[in-house]
């Protein structure tokens, strides 16, 4: 697409209250080739960014709160829920949005993403907004969040059901744009609402000395386990199920003989490939913690405890 080139005329300062308010005259040259005079005010306060913050076991997102008089004067009650956000003030957009994420979700989460950048109103404001993403835990929250008294915030924090945040977008409870864009990007990220298909992972071997009583327990807890799952609306899966017959068809001859070993592990990774998630039950287990691990790797659910894990209806 060709590029036009646009010819600035005059600037006038209008307002440095807050921030710049600019009243621009320029040249622009149409497509029939003439030459057209417009004049425009432009608001300028910097670029920003924003964040996503989401929870894949929980199935959750960190909103916030806060009066907005802009919304308030155009017949809103001015309460906006929004992700967290904030200017760059010279600060680096990945350095900001943790600092914003921060001072007013309360969350100091690990790793952010970028996604994208965008002129959120490019018909009069200069702000180029840096859109970020990021999953948090519950033990990533520091403090209670709320924003800085000395800038005039008051921020309620919300963790809201990922679900009910997108139903808030149908029925105009969510009206912010950078926050309708963030979630319909997480939408993307999220597991399925209906029922998953999930690993059990647990101890088998571990601490047994491969005794075949402690071997049947640590089968039995990972079965007490999917049966919960099941229950709650999923499709649950133990690795014992399918490992073991097949180490045998493969011919072991015993738990823990050279072709146990070479194969076990590898049908539980195939199995995993399946899956939607995990859910890590027990004490230490090497085995149980690769699960976990390449589950990480693929970007799926990984809970910690049945209390994690959503229940279908």
């Amino acid at each position: 697409m060709e590029t036009r080139k646009v010819r600035i005329t005059g600037e006038h300062l209008l307002s440095d209250n807050w921030y710049l308010l600019k009243n621009i005259e320029f040249e622009m040259p149409r497509r029939d080739g003439s030459w057209q005079a417009v004049t425009r005010e432009v608001y300028d306060r910097g670029n920003g960014a924003t964040i996503g913050l989401y929870n894949l076991a929980k199935r959750t997102v960190i909103l916030t709160r806060q009066f907005r008089i802009p919304a308030f004067v155009n017949g809103h009650d001015g309460y906006l829920i929004e992700a967290a956000a904030g200017l760059l003030d010279n600060a680096s957009p990945e350095e900001r949005i943790r600092l914003e994420a921060e001072e007013e979700t309360g969350y100091r989460v690990k790793s952010v993403r970028k996604i994208y950048d965008a002129f959120m109103s490019p018909g009069s404001v200069t702000e180029r907004l840096h859109f970020f993403v990021g999953e948090y835990q519950p033990e990533d929250r520091i403090n209670d969040g709320g924003g800085l008294v000395e800038e005039g915030e008051d921020i309620e924090v919300l963790e809201l059901p990922f679900d009910l945040a997108l139903e808030m977008v149908d029925d105009g409870r969510i009206m912010d744009g950078k926050t309708i864009i963030l979630l319909q990007y997480i939408k993307q990220l999220m597991p399925p609402s209906s029922g998953l298909m999930i690993l059990v992972a647990g101890p088998y071997r571990s601490g047994t000395g491969d005794d075949p009583a402690l071997l049947e327990a640590n089968v039995q807890a990972m079965q007490a386990a999917a049966a919960e799952l099941l229950s709650a609306g999923h499709f649950p899966m133990v690795a014992e199920w399918v490992a073991l017959p097949l180490v045998q068809l493969a011919g072991s001859k015993s738990i823990g003989d050279e072709v146990f070993q070479k194969h076990f592990h590898e049908y539980a990774k195939k199995l995993l490939q399946r899956c939607d998630g995990v859910l890590r039950i027990g004490g230490p287990s090497e085995g149980a913690d690769l699960m976990v691990e390449l589950a990480q790797q693929r970007g799926l659910a990984v809970y910690r405890g049945l209390d994690e894990v959503p229940h279908i209806q």
